[in-house]
């Protein structure tokens, strides 16, 4: 055996590490020196938190009582609904109750007459670009809209077309030419895709209307409650003289109110945090166990919160938007033109919500005109916007298969008459403002238990305090 005298080791052999330039190891490893270092340790992270603007902009009321009833004026106008079909092959029926979405037939209650009068209605298919009503001839059929997308177009003041709307699924135009005789069409109706209808003549409704006396006394109570004195958003106008001099006679009136006004009750979501009594007490250090745990269902919780007061059938804003506070895109992908005509629709729009692939094809149609929207600050955060409205992202807005999703254009606040959030606050065990954790004791597996639960709501105080745009095609396009 040899020694090496320059560095006065054994060479040869192969007991020992050996080094990165092939020698013997001379000092303690890393890998080794982690057995007796300290390590340090992030706190449990989680990908599923997103900004959730929606619960951070609205205005939270306080229910003491659990449920909050929107009071408003009278209103004449109903049934300004969606109507929905059934679908066999190509052939397309629409479903006898879905008519009372008509206002001429709402909460007509007759099985019998709905049958009959959707029996009655005749399927035609229509091409892009193909006229189905020319403005100026008679109107005596009503239109449903089974598929398909369609202009309303109409003259402007120099002569020139202008799109006065747009129509889609489930909507409907004609209604009012099923009683009067008269009428003639006031726009004109071109197909802008492949459109599926559902038309029923004047002469077919009258045939129907002959055998069933309670439809004959329908129509006399729509034509009298059409020749009442309303305002454009349906309420009973409120008699009032301006401009007079002398001993004038002024006129009495007074507000009447809804007598069943809606009634928003707290939605709930909970879950059951489970922890082994032996984390809890034996391995608590650096981080309790307990909070950590707590602090990611919380999290999950206030993210289902915010899917629920956009999707839940009963209070969700997608939901319980009117129709008539609804429009869809011009030509497929949300354009600055839809959004203007959506913001312009109300007074005082303060938000705008969208998917954040539905911001980017926003961004798309933007880049097409040269367009570079602004951004503004909102709670120390740099976010975009269009005609100074913040546009904000918020994942809970569902993108369809097809590709195509909406943009909810929102006034908030009370005074405001926009939408709110409704909760309570001063729960028992109180954890967070209208959530609560509970202890719910420990079993005989030795593990503790916690309801966590949150309160929630939200109402919409008048209608025109939230709008939807639909079918925003948010794919790229050839």
């Amino acid at each position: 055996m040899s020694v090496d005298a320059g560095l006065g080791v054994e060479s040869g052999g192969d007991s020992g590490a050996q080094s990165q330039n092939g020698g013997t190891q001379l000092s303690l490893s890393t890998a080794a020196a982690r057995t007796l270092a300290t390590t340090t340790k992030s706190a449990p992270q989680m990908q599923g938190i997103t900004s959730r603007w929606l619960l951070r902009v609205l205005p939270w009321v306080h229910v003491p009582g659990g449920a909050y009833r929107v009071n408003r004026r009278l209103t004449y106008t109903v049934g300004d609904g969606r109507v929905t079909f059934v679908q066999t092959g190509s052939d397309v029926r629409v479903i006898p109750d879905e008519l009372g979405e008509l206002p001429l037939l709402r909460d007509f209650g007759d099985q019998a007459v709905l049958r009959a009068l959707a029996d009655r209605f005749v399927q035609r298919e229509y091409e892009p670009g193909q006229v189905i009503v020319e403005a100026g001839s008679p109107a005596d059929e009503v239109y449903l809209i089974a598929h398909g997308k369609i202009n309303k177009l109409g003259t402007g003041k120099f002569g020139e077309q202008a799109v006065l709307g747009v129509l889609a699924d489930g909507g409907y135009f004609g209604d009012e030419s099923l009683v009067h005789t008269d009428g003639t069409w006031d726009f004109t109706a071109k197909a802008a895709t492949t459109v599926t209808l559902l038309a029923l003549p004047r002469d077919a409704f009258r045939a129907v209307a002959e055998q069933s006396e309670p439809l004959r006394e329908r129509v006399a109570q729509h034509l009298n409650d059409s020749g009442r004195d309303l305002n454009k958003h349906g309420e009973a106008e409120i008699a009032m003289s301006a401009g007079h001099v002398g001993e004038w006679d002024l006129p009495g009136t007074f507000v009447d109110y809804e007598t069943s006004p809606r009634e928003y009750e707290l939605s709930v979501a909970q879950t059951v945090l489970r922890v082994h009594s032996r984390v809890a007490d034996l391995y608590n250090q650096p981080m309790n166990q307990v909070e950590h745990q707590l602090k990611l269902t919380i999290q999950a919780l206030r993210e289902r919160q915010e899917h629920e007061l956009v999707n839940n059938a009963e209070f969700g804003l997608l939901n319980n938007a009117e129709y008539g506070q609804r429009i869809n895109t011009h030509s497929g992908p949300p354009t600055p033109d839809d959004l203007d005509e959506l913001i312009s629709r109300r007074r005082n729009p303060q938000f705008l919500l969208a998917h954040p692939r539905t911001i980017a094809a926003f961004g798309r149609e933007c880049s097409k005109r040269g367009l570079y929207p602004d951004s503004a600050l909102l709670d120390g955060n740099a976010v975009p916007s269009w005609r100074g409205i913040p546009l904000l992202p918020c994942n809970k807005i569902p993108v369809n298969k097809d590709m195509t999703s909406s943009v909810i254009v929102l006034r908030v606040g009370e005074d405001n008459q926009g939408v709110i959030g409704l909760h309570q606050t001063g729960l028992p065990d109180e954890y967070e403002p209208s959530l609560s954790v509970r202890f719910m004791g420990i079993n005989e597996k030795a593990i503790i238990s916690y309801l966590v639960s949150a309160y929630y709501s939200a109402a919409i105080l008048v209608p025109d305090a939230i709008g939807v745009l639909e079918n925003c095609q948010v794919g790229l396009r050839d």
